[in-house]
């Protein structure tokens, strides 16, 4: 029987983002969360398609199973790395949620456009920010049922 995550394993949650005080709050707030996670992090969204295709020095990375993708970056920003998952029969089953500083409409339509699950804007506030975090892992680990990602996803 699938169960959610919170339930069967450590979940393994890839962050690609640049800025570092983010990467330092997404930490912060998933330690408050007090839910089992191993979080991985690249820098940028060239870094982000290594890990997913075990490229490089990300050779023995887990199959991440949600990432959390910042939109500005640099080398491959946010929407330059959905489009290339989204592509990849491999890894189009990801579950893929934006969590960026952007309020643009035309950022949101075009991140949804191209398949992200779901779309934050990131608080300013800390508690508000480790509230959103929690609130988030709290749906996609405790609630949603999701692949196994240690077993291969056969495309149709």
């Amino acid at each position: 029987m699938i169960r959610p995550l919170a339930d069967s394993r450590v979940a393994e949650i890839l962050l690609v983002e640049d800025n570092e005080d983010d990467v330092f709050l997404t930490r912060e707030a998933f330690d408050a969360a007090r839910l089992r996670v191993n979080l991985h992090h690249v820098d940028n969204g060239e870094k982000c398609m290594q890990f997913l295709r075990r490229q490089g020095p990300y050779a023995n990375a887990p199959t991440p199973d949600l990432i959390l993708l910042d939109l500005h970056m640099p080398i491959m920003d946010g929407r330059e790395v959905l489009a290339e998952i989204v592509k990849d029969d491999r890894l189009r089953h990801l579950p893929v949620v934006v969590l960026t500083t952007s309020y643009e409409a035309k950022d949101i339509e075009q991140m949804y456009s191209l398949r992200c699950n779901s779309y934050i804007t990131k608080p300013i506030d800390f508690n508000n920010f480790v509230q959103a975090i929690s609130q988030l892992a709290g749906y996609w680990l405790t609630l949603v049922v999701l692949p196994d990602s240690s077993r291969p996803v056969t495309p149709p």
